[in-house]
């Protein structure tokens, strides 16, 4: 799998809220770990993560940790390999176009090619990946919620809205109960806490 890669099109939007920033750090880290199996050094960080609290996002982030420490970069590769390349295919497709459709490249993929060149986002040239992999949208939205893009409040809600709500969370679920997911089971647990939270976000008063 390459990696799809974000460049901005545009400046910035400004400094982000503290707690955006800590939006956008969870959906960096969602999307690193859905593009590429993680290596040494990050299994080493995400071992060291200080869990606070026994919500549902502090007990996914001790999840995550308690299984770094058990992986290692050779078994979590076997894993990505399992999860999402496979022979063939892997056990699972993480695209909104197969989530909706139950069909790769369809109006999904469209509707968001249309929504990432209205907001100045664009792929690096040379990526195979489309860009309605689940990976690739928790980059965008990483970026739209930390203020890399030109985008208003209303705008990065609409992406959520449109692209991420009606299966992100179906889709990690599936990762936390794959045959194949060991280490991503964790991963799994996660993106359901993110996207929960990003949910009870959407539905703050603006």
């Amino acid at each position: 799998m390459m990696r799809p890669d974000l460049s901005p099109a545009g400046g910035t939007a400004g400094p982000p809220d503290p707690l955006d920033l800590q939006r956008a750090r969870l959906f960096a880290l969602l999307g690193r770990l859905l593009v590429t199996a993680p290596d040494g050094a990050l299994l080493a960080g995400l071992s060291r993560l200080a869990v606070q609290d026994g919500t549902p996002l502090g007990q996914a982030c001790a999840a995550l940790a308690s299984a770094a420490r058990e992986a290692t970069p050779a078994s979590v590769a076997r894993e990505f390999q399992d999860l999402f390349i496979g022979v063939g295919r892997g056990e699972l497709l993480p695209f909104a176009s197969y989530y909706l459709t139950g069909f790769l490249h369809e109006r999904p993929l469209a509707l968001l090619r249309d929504d990432l060149r209205r907001l100045g986002i664009e792929r690096s040239p040379g990526v195979a990946e489309p860009e309605d992999h689940l990976g690739f949208l928790c980059e965008a939205m990483a970026g739209l919620v930390a203020g890399d893009f030109m985008a208003a409040p209303e705008a990065v809600a609409r992406f959520y809205e449109r692209h991420l709500r009606p299966w992100a969370g179906r889709a990690f679920a599936d990762l936390e109960k794959a045959e194949a997911a060991r280490f991503y089971r964790a991963v799994g647990a996660l993106g359901v806490a993110a996207i929960d939270i990003e949910t009870a976000v959407a539905a703050l008063p603006a």
